[in-house]
């Protein structure tokens, strides 16, 4: 009697982890800034697809949500967003103030002196944060500002 050979077991593909990227293996969500001047957003990761819409304000914040080859899965903090290139997008962390006239103190403390105020719209450099502030730099004026009047930074994000 011939003995049928048992098959050997099937080789499983590693599980990818859904909160880290396909190509880099950085975390997803994440946030990055526009490069240049503008940035075209295309339906898919492709230069094949049509461009949806144009970003034109450099260093404006972006969290990118997916990464397929060359290309980034973008939004904005209106949620608006599709694919770009990864070359136009650069690791500098950005925010955008979302409070018109938003308060930007001496330290982090309520009661601190008032620096400055800046504008709904408004983007500045992140340059720390802890559990509820963060200090910003915009256009050379150093602040801090509460978390929750910032898109760009997520809650319980802690930047040193």
């Amino acid at each position: 009697l011939a003995q049928e050979a048992e098959a050997p077991p099937a080789k499983q593909k590693p599980v990818r982890d859904p909160n880290k990227g396909a190509v880099t293996n950085l975390p997803l969500p994440r946030y990055v800034s526009l490069k240049g001047r503008e940035g075209n957003v295309r339906r898919g990761p492709g230069m094949t697809h049509r461009i949806d819409w144009v970003f034109t304000t450099s260093g404006m914040p972006l969290r990118i949500t997916a990464e397929y080859d060359r290309w980034r899965r973008v939004e904005d903090y209106q949620g608006m967003g599709g694919w770009m290139q990864f070359n136009l997008l650069s690791g500098v962390r950005t925010v955008l103030v979302t409070q018109d006239m938003a308060e930007f103190r001496d330290s982090p403390d309520a009661g601190a002196r008032v620096a400055f105020q800046a504008e709904l719209g408004v983007i500045g450099r992140l340059l720390e944060c802890n559990a509820d502030w963060c200090r910003v730099n915009t256009d050379g004026e150093k602040g801090w500002i509460l978390k929750s009047a910032l898109w760009g930074v997520d809650p319980g994000e802690i930047l040193e």
